[in-house]
């Protein structure tokens, strides 16, 4: 996929649920996709040829990030876009001197994580029937360095 078919920018929140529900909870009613604090966040997609493909939303307290329902369709996934996405949201959140990034990630996903230097926190946890653990990734700022 070449970088001119390849698009990550800000989008309205209501523009993640779709993509959540059908790859994330496709068994849950609609409504469970939504997240109160979907309104606080920041949201991203990413859209290949076009196509809203990826998306991941982002909240902040103070210098600490989290980011939920990140999620592919299925026909993109195992091609590159979620690593694009994932390194996006990273470089966004140095930008704005976030120290810190975390998710609740399924245990299936920790390699993929592992890969950007996400660390595993804690123990493991289940919930809608799937187990997850927190991953979390410290950003060394400017005055680290």
């Amino acid at each position: 996929m070449s970088p001119n078919q390849v698009q990550i920018e800000q989008v309205r929140y209501e523009l993640t649920w779709r993509i959540r529900h059908e790859v994330m909870y496709p068994n849950l009613p609609f409504e469970a996709i939504k997240l109160p604090s979907d309104p606080d966040g920041i949201h991203f997609g990413l859209y290949a040829n076009d196509q809203l493909t990826s998306v991941v939303s982002v909240f902040n307290e103070g210098s600490i990030y989290q980011f939920r329902k990140f999620a592919t369709l299925e026909p993109f996934q195992s091609k590159g876009y979620g690593s694009m996405l994932l390194s996006y949201i990273i470089a966004y959140i140095r930008q704005d001197e976030g120290n810190k990034v975390w998710c609740n990630a399924r245990l299936s996903a920790i390699k993929f994580y592992e890969r950007f230097g996400f660390s595993p926190f804690g123990e493991p946890f289940s919930e809608h029937g799937i187990d997850f653990v927190i991953m979390e990734l410290q950003l060394e700022t400017e005055v680290d360095s």
